[in-house]
């Protein structure tokens, strides 16, 4: 007979395992020693041991499922309860018994966290939904499209909910994203028909730009492409591709518009360049006509001056205040010499001019002699009144007698 702590073997090859309820027959070993027999039922025992290590470490360091390793325990527990080891049972029990503690544990942990999981992806899927509702309402269209796409992707990486509250969310949310699709076709199918009406718009305006090209009529012309130029503004924008090539064309036509009256225009400015050089030479010859000496030979110079003025054209028209005005005052001083000639040599206005002197004359000394009586009478006041008439009608003589001089005396 052969034995351990833990079990023993009989002469008949009977081998029990000692429990704290007595001992247990394990099995029957005829193929060798006593120790052989003992030895392999105790391999048997390290077997279990070692599996009941594997299984805590999954329990405690995976995502095993408290079904799975419910099973698993169940398992070992009628290996143990079969007595076909030898070794200390017992200790395995109290293994099996704190590792179901410990799954049903991990079994409210994950209850719990699945739980929290769920709150916070309902949390989630709430803002997603809230957001493409928003989102919906937006007329930003790339960048809202963009998000709302992003929004799907997610949505996709969230825990499901319970089927009702997912479908409900779910609901919300698709329902989001096809509102803003549909005013977002329905915007660009409203841009494309105002780009069509803004292409067949442009298409007139470049057919006449064109029209206009080769027009030498300069001043009317460059208004009217003024005014096709705000009527391309305000016709909006065609299609890029129309766009480019209408704004090319109505460009170039411009172009060549203004490109022959920028030649021309060219030529007219060097040529008025030199009508100013020629025109500031009579005006030099003008003013050696001042002061008037000789009526009668400045007014004759001067007409032929003025003759060769108008025959040389037009002036740059930044120039030409100054250059006309110097003439101008030529003119002005042969006028004025014109009108003292003709006050000296009209002899109806000498006889008028004289009449009313002599008028004035004898005002002025009949009220001289009032004032002296007066005086004389001790009549201040009276005197007084008659010495500012006196001033005035004195003041009205001067007048007339500095005119009647201009008429020789």
């Amino acid at each position: 007979m052969s034995s351990d702590p833990w079990g023993r073997v009989d002469e008949t090859g009977t081998v029990y395992v000692r429990t704290s309820e007595g001992e247990q027959v394990v099995g029957s070993w005829q193929a060798g020693t006593p120790e052989e027999a003992l030895a392999y039922f105790e391999r048997k025992y390290e077997g279990l041991v070692v599996e009941i290590g594997l299984l805590e470490r999954r329990v405690r360091t995976t995502d095993l499922s408290a079904k799975d390793a419910q099973t698993a325990i169940e398992h070992l527990r009628t290996q143990v309860d079969e007595h076909h080891a030898v070794g200390d049972l017992a200790a395995l029990r109290v293994r099996l018994d704190a590792l179901v503690s410990t799954v049903d544990s991990r079994r409210e942990e994950r209850k719990v966290q699945k739980a929290k999981q769920a709150d916070e992806a309902r949390a989630a899927k709430d803002a997603l939904v809230t957001e493409a509702e928003q989102l919906a309402q937006s007329d930003q269209w790339r960048s809202a499209g963009e998000r709302l796409r992003a929004l799907v992707d997610i949505w996709k990486g969230l825990p499901r909910l319970d089927r009702k509250s997912d479908d409900e969310l779910w609901h919300r949310f698709s329902h989001a994203r096809s509102a803003f699709s549909k005013r977002r076709k329905a915007h660009f199918a409203a841009l494309d028909a105002q780009r069509e009406d803004a292409r067949k718009a442009k298409e007139k305006l470049v057919a006449e730009a064109e029209s206009l090209s080769k027009s030498t009529d300069w001043g009317p012309t460059a208004a009217r492409y003024r005014e096709l130029m705000d009527s391309w503004k305000a016709a909006g924008r065609a299609q890029r591709e129309s766009e480019d090539d209408l704004w090319n064309r109505f460009r170039g036509a411009q172009d060549v518009f203004f490109a022959a009256r920028g030649e021309v225009f060219a030529e007219r400015d060097a040529e008025q360049v030199e009508n100013l050089k020629l025109k500031e030479e009579l005006t030099v010859e003008a003013e050696k006509l001042v002061p008037i000496t000789d009526l009668k030979a400045a007014r004759a110079a001067f007409r032929s001056l003025n003759e060769r003025w108008e025959a040389i054209g037009h002036v740059p028209r930044d120039a030409r205040p100054k250059v006309e005005g110097r003439m101008h005052a030529v003119e002005r001083a042969i006028q004025e010499a014109e009108e003292g000639e003709w006050r000296r040599t009209n002899p109806e206005a000498r006889a008028r001019a004289a009449g009313l002197t002599g008028q004035l004359q004898a005002a002025v000394d009949k009220l001289r002699g009032q004032v002296d009586a007066a005086r004389a009478a001790g009549n201040n006041a009276k005197a007084d009144k008659l010495a500012r008439e006196l001033e005035g009608r004195q003041a009205l003589l001067d007048q007339a007698l500095k005119g009647l001089e201009e008429f020789g005396g």
